[in-house]
């Protein structure tokens, strides 16, 4: 959905499921706003891929059970250094996945790169309402869990750094970490 037809990150993964190579994608809720479970899961069901819907801190479950065999993330925002901001929890995965030996790969269209931008502390992270942690509201109403005057941290965002990526697909071609360690960051 936020790109035509097939997509950028999640075309990666329906291409692989064509060929035979995905049997299962493990798909985070992706909290606090729930865009895995709204939009990834919904991606993939449109496009017949299976999936298992989990909450974000299902993961190391996974990876530690030796369940998941490479992570693929989006990207918001790719510095000029191979650092990437992507949705609140991309660099837990990212830490996770590096700890457990797991392949981690970000899929962006190449317009995400932004060479101006020379490292991930130079990208600002936005900071979202308390309100989506502290209750949810909707068609059905509005409940709130958490006391009222409770203090939220809420980034819409966070930045993994470029070392714990195995590699960069982006629409142009693959990034490699030696071409981001050689301040190359131009494509295969």
């Amino acid at each position: 959905m936020a790109t035509a037809d097939v997509g950028t990150a999640l075309g990666v993964i329906v291409r692989a499921h064509q060929q035979g190579r995905v049997n299962n994608v493990w798909v985070d809720e992706t909290r606090p706003l729930l865009q895995g479970g709204r939009l990834t899961a919904w991606e993939l069901g449109e496009r017949a891929v299976p999936y298992t819907l989990i909450t974000d801190s299902m993961a190391a479950s996974l990876m530690a059970s030796k369940q998941v065999d490479a992570v693929w993330v989006g990207a918001d925002r790719i510095a000029a250094n191979g650092d990437v901001a992507n949705k609140i929890g991309t660099y837990s995965l990212a830490v996770l996945a590096h700890y457990h030996q797991i392949p981690f790969y970000v899929a962006a269209p190449h317009t995400t790169l932004d060479r101006s931008c020379l490292n991930g502390a130079a990208i600002p992270i936005e900071q979202r309402a308390a309100s989506e942690v502290t209750g949810v509201a909707g068609s059905f109403g509005s409940v709130q869990w958490a006391p009222e005057a409770a203090t939220v941290y809420n980034p819409a965002f966070d930045v993994t750094p470029a070392a714990l990526i195995s590699g960069w697909v982006l629409d142009t071609g693959v990034v490699t970490p030696e071409q981001v360690q050689a301040g190359i960051f131009q494509p295969q």
